[in-house]
């Protein structure tokens, strides 16, 4: 059974930086495709950061492209999203997700709220 986990929410100043981590159990990780979604009040989630899983592919929303940053350890089961230069709007609950490519079935985690304030 897959499971996310994701750690590292928190709340920050406008400017400051955050890393958030998602562990994944019960899968072979390095076959996923493993993503970084974000949803805020009243908005629909949406995608952040995207990583292959042989690290040779990512992809960003245009608004974090610069700021924020996607790795992934398969030895640890690991992926991670450095967010720098964060701004309000970056606010949100932040989501992890696994996909092997060609399915379009998506595992989740259970989210972690990131707050920025002005």
């Amino acid at each position: 059974q897959v499971q996310l986990v994701e750690s590292g929410g928190g709340l920050v100043q406008a400017g400051d930086s955050l890393r958030l981590s998602c562990a994944g159990s019960g899968m072979t990780f390095s076959r996923y495709i493993m993503s970084w979604f974000r949803q805020a009040p009243g908005k629909e989630r949406e995608f952040v950061a995207a990583i292959g899983g042989s690290t040779s592919y990512t992809n960003y929303l245009d608004s974090v492209q610069g700021r924020f940053t996607i790795s992934r350890d398969n030895t640890k089961n690991t992926v991670h999203l450095q967010m720098n230069s964060l701004k309000p709007e970056d606010t949100a609950v932040y989501y992890c997700s696994a996909k092997i490519s060609g399915s379009s079935y998506n595992y989740w985690g259970q989210g972690t709220q990131v707050t920025v304030s002005s």
